[in-house]
């Protein structure tokens, strides 16, 4: 099939698919009747879909082909089998003789052993593998990657009826430790020292795509040129207002997120996908899920920390096509100090909190290499990332202190811990106070040898420090003249 009729036939799916899930009726009778108009569209002879439930279990909860018995009987653990393998790796699968692969498990139940080829994809919300799409047919077929792309864009769509919470509870979707009120100890890799107290900010995305299927694709392209045009002003505005100045390693990364957000092949990605019939928001979240699920698998950390400010990027464009839904829940209002909790965070979003009142931020992923690591380098923002469920055992509210010198998050922490830490910030405090008594002396070496005391800064922020530390003519001049020729 070429690929204009692909993208033709697709349309017409989703159309088909939109109405299904806008009708009355339970979620099972319409997961029902969706996998017959997969099927159908497709060309296949099996339709199936599997939702993840807790435990890591795949259960069949739909099928045209198989049979019927086998539905809400059929189970699979991730990784086992096929389809365990599909939800496992979050990426697609596509076989001309399914049998022959030597992950295949096969389930008598199902009466699937006269069927050859197999094409499957994740069902990815918010990066998170809910479930498994998947085809079959009698006959040995060569899917072609504009099929796995098109079963892609349905795997979205159905994506929202699976975590709607109507076939499998959003506990089931979303498993979560026990949280109890106690104080609570964290551990993970510190990315920039230091110590930090603020209640705990929770940085969860709260987009809702009530759109997915598009009525008109030139509407939808036109709203997301506006929205990037929009995204890029904001972008301007904001690191303007930030005084990002020098040729440090700070502004080359922030330089290189602001080119990361016109990147032509990122945004044909988007455009690609409103093509088969997407709404503007729902392209930018397939792009998303899709790349996110691809860089799963790359052992390169450089490169997975490049996927965060696309993540990043793709947020902020969503909140600009969704017209400036908030990304984080629980913002403190006031003084009061917080620490920003995050699955991972791009390196403008520190920029995006001025004013003192950030103390600290912790991560679920992260690596000494990531770009809001450098970034907060030059903020003194302390970092501690690889906190394992981070955003689960930390309510939002809570009483944290961050000794990212250790690598520890307390969560809770009682009153003489409290007092600990202050005890803590005094003895800091001190040497501080100390290495400040010391910056009027001469630099002179016992022997007599004078040294230059420079400070070599990246952003305009960094200026602060030439008057602290009074580094001498030399270095003052140097620092000076280097951020005045970068903002020429």
């Amino acid at each position: 099939m070429q690929y204009g009729q692909t993208v033709l036939v697709l349309r017409r799916l989703l159309a088909r698919i939109r109405d299904v899930m806008a009708a009355n009726g339970s979620a099972q009778t319409r997961l029902a009747r969706i996998v017959s108009i997969i099927a159908k569209d497709m060309a296949t002879e099996v339709c199936s879909i599997y939702v993840r439930r807790a435990g890591d279990v795949l259960e069949l909860f739909a099928t045209q082909g198989l049979r019927a018995t086998a539905v809400r009987r059929t189970r699979l653990r991730v990784g086992e089998g096929l389809i365990g393998e599909i939800a496992a790796k979050g990426r697609p699968l596509a076989l001309t003789d399914a049998q022959s692969h030597p992950n295949f498990a096969f389930r008598p139940e199902t009466g699937e052993e006269i069927y050859h080829s197999l094409m499957g994809v994740p069902i990815l919300r918010g990066g998170r593998v809910v479930g498994v799409l998947a085809v079959q047919n009698v006959n040995a077929r060569q899917y072609t990657d504009e099929e796995i792309e098109a079963l892609q864009t349905v795997a979205m769509v159905l994506a929202e009826l699976v975590a709607s919470g109507d076939l499998v509870g959003r506990d089931e979707l979303s498993p979560m430790e026990g949280l109890a009120l106690a104080p609570m100890r964290l551990e993970g890799a510190r990315l920039n020292a230091g110590l930090g107290i603020g209640v705990a900010v929770l940085h969860k995305h709260k987009f809702t795509i009530r759109r997915l299927v598009a009525e008109d694709t030139r509407i939808e392209h036109d709203r997301l040129r506006k929205a990037v045009a929009e995204m890029h002003g904001a972008l301007d505005n904001m690191l303007r207002a930030s005084a990002i100045a020098g040729s440090g390693e700070h502004r080359d990364v922030l330089e290189t997120y602001r080119l990361i957000a016109e990147d032509v092949g990122w945004l044909r990605r988007i455009g690609d996908a409103i093509n088969t019939g997407l709404t503007a928001e729902a392209a930018v979240q397939k792009v998303n899920d899709d790349i996110h699920a691809r860089m799963r698998q790359v052992s390169d950390s450089y490169l997975r920390e490049r996927v965060h400010d696309l993540e990043d990027l793709a947020n902020r464009l969503l909140q600009h096509l969704l017209h400036g839904d908030d990304a984080v829940l629980g913002l403190p209002h006031g003084d009061q100090d917080f620490v920003l909790v995050a699955r991972n965070l791009g390196p403008a979003q520190l920029l995006d909190h001025p004013g003192g009142k950030l103390k600290a931020v912790v991560l679920e992923e992260g690596s000494p290499n990531a770009h809001v690591a450098i970034v907060a380098r030059a903020l003194d923002i302390p970092v501690i990332g690889q906190v394992r469920d981070a955003l689960v055992r930390i309510e939002g509210g809570d009483l944290l202190i961050v000794d990212a010198d250790h690598a520890q998050i307390l969560v809770r922490p009682s009153e003489d811990v409290r007092a600990m830490f202050r005890r803590s910030q005094m003895a800091r405090d001190l040497r501080k106070a100390q290495y400040a008594a010391l910056k009027g002396m001469p630099a002179v070496t016992r022997d007599g040898v004078a040294i230059a005391v420079s400070i070599n800064a990246g952003l305009l922020v960094d200026m602060q420090h030439l008057a602290e530390t009074e580094v001498d003519t030399a270095g003052r001049w140097y620092s000076e003249r280097s951020i005045s020729a970068a903002t020429r």
